[in-house]
C-alpha cells in the first residue's frame, strides 16, 4: 500500500503510528494513514486486519500541590 521511500511502518510494527496520513477527518474524530491503519484522536487504532487498539494516550503529568498552597474552606 505505501510507495514512500523509505517505506513507512507497516500496520503491524510497533511504530505504526510514523506513517504518513493520507486523509484527515477531523470532525469525525479519525485519520488514515499509509498503511491501512485508522487512527482516532483519542490514540485508539482499528488496523486493517480488524485489530482493535484501545486508546493509549499519555496519563497528564499530576503534580502534587504543596499544602501550603491549599486554601481552607
Amino acid at each position: 500500500m505505501c510507495t514512500h521511500q523509505p517505506p513507512c511502518p507497516a500496520a503491524v510494527d510497533s511504530d505504526r503510528e510514523a506513517a504518513h496520513t493520507l486523509s484527515v477527518h477531523a470532525e469525525q474524530g479519525w485519520s488514515l494513514l499509509c498503511n491501512g491503519v485508522l487512527l482516532f484522536e483519542d490514540a485508539g487504532e482499528l488496523l486493517p486486519d480488524g485489530q482493535v487498539i484501545a486508546p493509549h494516550r499519555p496519563l497528564p503529568s499530576c503534580r502534587p500541590v504543596p499544602v501550603k498552597d491549599v486554601v481552607a474552606a
